[in-house]
């Protein structure tokens, strides 16, 4: 039996790769497929091999489709109201042209926590284009430490669709995920942003590209503090009921009224709503944008989430055939009879994914799916589990290279070679993940 089951388990991940990589088949449809096939292979009944995909796919989307939902609206709002440029010129302006490469960096780590990778960083590099034209310095002194605080922010921390995806899979607290999220991306951020783009711009001197004539302004951005406030909101709502009503206090510190509110206010879809409702109306009713613009804003901003979310529900169909074939207890019995640390086995595996089909949020999520069933069989604490969803994290940032749209997005806006796309971009991703392992391996014996 246990045979039967490793040979389901080698068969279905080879057969994951083989459709996305070989037969370039839709990621979605290939996991629901190799969930099919799993169970198959490991001798689940017909209807039992549906009911686990049935219910692998509802119980992951009633959390993820609402907060990814919420949070792609969130960063709609944002972008429409020319808010990511004007925090962006208000950091820098505080800054000076001196720090410029930091200021550029803690932009991307805050505007990437509503906004998209892509569209972020689309948004925000004319504002790059512009000092480096000023400066007539290399643009990978400021392109980098940009990158570096999007990509890290879009991989560690929610509500980036990403983490809160691998979150819901493992089970984790995502009060924990922003915690230690933010902990890890600091430090990765700092290593693989300024420092890194210091050390890039000597060695490799990058001119404005002609699509900067691209750049675009806006005159009447809103209030750059009313931006920090509005994004800090829910953060600050989902960490305080982690904290407050988490392990560290007694369960009689607070009245049961203050019990009720933190925990209604502190979840992820209240503090998501708020933080939107706040949003709609000072960054588009009281900016004089019309309900009927809104909405079409709203719509529009809809349609990257809904291949994450359904992406997202396969990945939760393929973790619950695993689970419901009992693989996953095999793979967690044979883990504990290794040297390897859990974290690593995590990180590896979804490393691998990532290298070899490109996608960070595929990779995290069918990563997430081989990893569950072993935190389930396990004995860990909510922390660790957090750090499991930044382990993978970190692996799916990973080594970008041709098959990642990412690593074309930034060598066409750049400017830049292949050849120069994999000394900067490329190396930058891969310190990101190396600091961001390590970082949560350091807590694993901290916390």
């Amino acid at each position: 039996m246990e045979y039967q089951l490793l040979i389901a388990v080698g068969v279905g991940i080879i057969a994951l790769l083989f459709m996305i990589l070989r037969l370039r088949i839709q990621a979605f449809i290939a996991l629901l497929i190799v969930s099919m096939l799993v169970g198959i292979v490991a001798g689940l009944p017909a209807e039992d091999i549906l009911n686990s995909i049935k219910n692998g796919m509802g119980g992951t989307l009633g959390f993820v489709a609402t907060v990814v939902g919420l949070g792609a609206l969130f960063g709609g709002l944002l972008e429409h109201s020319g808010g990511a440029q004007g925090l962006a010129n208000y950091i820098l302006k505080l800054a000076g042209e001196k720090n410029a490469s930091w200021a550029l960096m803690i932009t991307g780590f805050i505007i990437a926590i509503p906004v998209f990778f892509d569209v972020a960083f689309i948004i925000l590099v004319p504002i790059v284009y512009a000092i480096a034209r000023k400066t007539k310095k290399s643009l990978l002194l400021y392109a980098i430490p940009l990158l570096a605080g999007l990509a890290i922010t879009h991989s560690f921390i929610p509500p980036t669709p990403g983490p809160v995806a691998v979150a819901d899979i493992l089970g984790a607290n995502l009060g924990w995920v922003i915690v230690f999220g933010f902990l890890t991306g600091i430090p990765a951020a700092i290593i693989s942003g300024p420092l890194l783009g210091k050390y890039l711009s000597d060695k490799i001197n990058i001119e404005i590209p002609e699509q900067s004539v691209l750049e675009t302004k806006n005159d009447n951005p809103p209030n750059p503090i009313g931006i920090i406030l509005i994004i800090a909101l829910p953060i600050v709502l989902i960490v305080l009921k982690t904290v407050l009503l988490g392990d560290w206090f007694a369960n009689d510190t607070f009245p049961e009224f203050l019990i009720y509110i933190i925990a209604l206010l502190g979840h992820p879809f209240t503090a998501l709503i708020i933080a939107n409702l706040i949003a709609w109306y000072f960054l588009g009713i009281k900016r004089g944008t019309t309900r009927d613009d809104l909405l079409k804003m709203s719509m529009k901003s809809f349609r990257p989430a809904g291949a994450i979310i359904l992406l997202t529900g396969a990945g939760g169909a393929f973790k619950q055939i695993l689970v419901d074939t009992k693989a996953g207890e095999l793979l967690a019995s044979s883990l504990q009879s290794s040297y390897i640390h859990p974290l690593l086995f995590a990180f590896i595996v979804v490393a691998l994914i990532r290298v070899l089909q490109g996608s960070a949020t595929t990779a995290m999520i069918a990563a997430a799916g081989i990893t569950s069933p072993i935190i389930m069989a396990g004995d860990f604490s909510a922390i660790q589990i957090a750090l499991f969803v930044i382990s993978i994290a970190s692996g799916a940032t990973i080594l970008s290279h041709v098959n990642d749209s990412g690593f074309w997005l930034v060598g066409q806006y750049l400017g830049i070679t292949e050849k120069q796309t994999f000394r900067s971009w490329t190396v930058m991703t891969t310190l990101i993940a190396i600091t961001g392992v390590l970082m949560s391996l350091l807590f694993w014996y901290v916390f």
